[in-house]
């Protein structure tokens, strides 16, 4: 798979903005500014907007109190600064202007606000959603891409195993585990932690559970859901585990049907393949085995410079895989009250099936 940079990306853009009916492509700070830029932009009530026209350089507009941020960007790269004072919105209609830009597709993030004010201030411009083509862009990962994630997926593998080398779960809170835990993937060079869920007893029945004062209890099934960023690109991995003691028989029953969904999304993971079968192989191996209404969200979506993207593993999603595409799959068993079960592993679609990026055990652990 080639590699990439911002000015190929670029390229590509420019290359697609016919298929969207637009003259330009209008990026502000977010996933998709990175993903062109290297950088991620600062988001804030002053204007920041990445103009890639059909043709010629793109340009940059920055708050002039921010250029220096920029300064690594490539010459390439035409830049135009605002002090304050002056009217961004101004501004960028001029930029807009060069680039003979009639229709402009936006990408999600650019503030409504800012939004209004440049319909307001070019009303003859036609504004379309920029979304469509920048989901296919982002969706398949290049060779650095992928090289990124996997290198984020090692760092976050080295740290669960090293907090579970030393971590004890009975009588600690939950907000006091997911604090070690956080300082494990601090400490394998993770620039943020993006979230660490710890879920015990019956609040693991919460699949979007906050770590909060519950202390766990001997026999409590845990979750751990957590994940961090490296340059930008995210990690993501879930695995539960017992405090104290082996699991009782409904619990070890759920664990083995969990990690038979698991492994049954992963066999179909593979080129040409719908993401809504991927879901439905997860899907029916629960219902079969008498856990289905317990199952109650989708079994995957996309990762990369967002924590959640394109493409997703949900009922209803005919688009198939392609290689290059990273997921999540993560099947679970919630019920409510009671307790809840999940695993997920990051995977890679390769040119003939599939690669996991998380390679830690599956087995259900005791910890103490």
């Amino acid at each position: 798979m080639a590699s990439g940079g911002p000015l190929e990306r670029v390229a590509k853009a420019q290359a697609q903005l016919d298929a969207l009916g637009a003259d330009a492509l209008l990026v502000a700070p977010s996933a998709d500014f990175r993903y062109f830029t290297g950088l991620p932009g600062h988001v804030s009530e002053r204007l920041t907007a990445l103009v890639i026209p059909r043709e010629g350089p793109a340009t940059l507009l920055v708050p002039q109190l921010e250029a220096p941020l920029y300064a690594a960007l490539p010459n390439t790269l035409q830049r135009r600064t605002w002090a304050d004072g002056d009217d961004p919105i101004a501004a960028l209609c001029q930029v807009l202007d060069a680039a003979q830009a009639r229709v402009v597709a936006v990408n999600d993030q650019l503030w409504s606000g800012f939004l209004l004010q440049l319909q307001e201030a070019a009303p003859d411009r036609r504004f379309v959603r920029g979304q469509p083509l920048l989901r296919q862009l982002r969706m398949v990962k290049d060779a650095d891409e992928l090289a990124t994630l996997r290198e984020a997926a090692r760092r976050t593998d080295v740290a669960w195993e090293a907090f579970c080398a030393s971590a004890r779960l009975v009588g600690q809170t939950e907000r006091a585990l997911a604090a070690q835990l956080r300082a494990a993937l601090e400490a394998e060079g993770l620039e943020t932690v993006a979230f660490c869920i710890v879920a015990s007893g019956p609040n693991a029945a919460s699949p979007h559970h906050e770590p909060g004062d519950r202390v766990v209890q001997p026999g409590d099934p845990v979750i751990f859901d957590f994940g961090g960023t490296l340059d930008g690109y995210y990690s993501d991995c879930t695995r539960t585990v017992m405090a104290g003691h082996d699991a009782p028989p409904e619990i070890a029953d759920a664990y083995d049907a969990v990690l038979e969904a698991n492994q049954a999304a992963f066999a179909a993971i593979r080129p040409g393949v719908p993401c809504e079968e991927v879901d439905r192989a997860a899907r029916q191996v629960l219902e079969d085995r008498g856990y289905g209404p317990f199952f109650i969200h989708r079994t995957g979506h996309g990762l990369g410079l967002s924590g959640h993207e394109d493409p997703y593993l949900v009922a209803g999603n005919r688009e198939p895989l392609q290689p290059g595409m990273v997921v999540s799959d993560e099947p679970g068993v919630y019920l409510a009250g009671r307790w809840g079960i999940r695993i997920e592993d990051i995977v890679v679609v390769t040119e003939d099936g599939a690669e996991r990026l998380n390679t830690t055990s599956h087995e259900l652990r005791v910890l103490p």
